[in-house]
């Protein structure tokens, strides 16, 4: 497979009196089409991280490489197109005086021929199911509308790349399942690749593999079942517990033998229902 993205020992600082690197050392690859979350705890490096795929950082030393093309200041423009960023308070992001008007800004300073314009962005909030709020003001959507819009002006660039920056953080349970079910199906429309900075442990477990950050340094990669395994490392570190293995520890606690193995929340489920259909 093709790596698009590929991060060489980065390291970063913020000004010269911290007293450790928000990066320090970090190397990964990122193959096409893949969908990663990167979690950690607070000041750990995530959202650093992010800033430096789409070149928002600079790092201090280190070599970005993103589809190929290394992260200078001749290519920086270039690789921006391939990267598109939706933040975690999409309020910050929004431009336009209609939902239209957002969704096409990043194609106007793009110079897009008008007739192509509009055929994108219509086709960039109908994938994100907002067509019918094309002409409503952004301020009067809900948050998780807010965010779907968000992301329509990032796919009507078409880039190879989306970061979630923490993006579904401000949203009620309902507004962060719409939001990650519509990346989910632009990602395999597309075959986009998906990184997701989260605190939202149940929202990584979807990823196909999860990198995690502590002291700015890249300290476990795996699957979401290697990664969850190991509850008590997450606990130690002040991260939380996907609802699965929290309901595994509580049967435990009441002395029911438990899978060792990590089940996402349809494997609990059957898991469950077989266990009570033998009583």
């Amino acid at each position: 497979m093709n790596k698009i993205i590929t991060l060489n020992n980065l390291v970063y600082t913020y000004n010269e009196t911290d007293q450790r690197p928000a990066l320090n050392g970090v190397s990964l690859e990122i193959e096409e089409g893949e969908w990663i979350a990167i979690i950690g705890p607070n000041g750990s490096g995530k959202s650093t991280l992010a800033k430096t795929i789409n070149g928002l950082i600079a790092p201090d030393s280190g070599e970005v490489f993103i589809d190929q093309l290394p992260l200078t200041e001749e290519n920086i423009w270039s690789i921006r197109e391939k990267v598109g960023m939706v933040f975690q308070n999409p309020d910050n992001q929004f431009v336009g005086s209609t939902v239209q008007d957002d969704v096409a800004f990043g194609l106007e300073n793009q110079a897009v021929p008008r007739d192509e314009m509009v055929q994108r962005v219509e086709s960039a909030l109908a994938q994100v199911k907002m067509l019918d709020f094309k002409e409503r003001e952004p301020a009067r959507l809900s948050g998780g509308q807010k965010q779907r819009v968000a992301i329509a002006g990032v796919v009507a660039i078409a880039p190879k790349i989306i970061i979630l920056d923490e993006a579904t953080s401000m949203l009620d349970p309902q507004g962060r399942q719409e939001v990650i079910e519509t990346v989910q199906r632009i990602k395999e429309k597309e075959n986009l690749t998906v990184i997701s900075i989260t605190h939202d442990i149940d929202e990584a477990a979807n990823a196909n593999r999860i990198l995690v950050m502590q002291a700015g340094k890249l300290v476990k990669e795996g699957t979401p079942q290697e990664i969850f395994s190991n509850g008590d490392q997450l606990i130690d570190m002040g991260l939380d517990l996907p609802f699965p293995e929290k309901l595994k520890v509580a049967l435990e606690e009441r002395g029911i033998t438990v899978p060792e193995t990590y089940l996402t929340e349809e494997g609990m489920v059957e898991w469950l229902w077989t266990l009570l259909s033998k009583k």
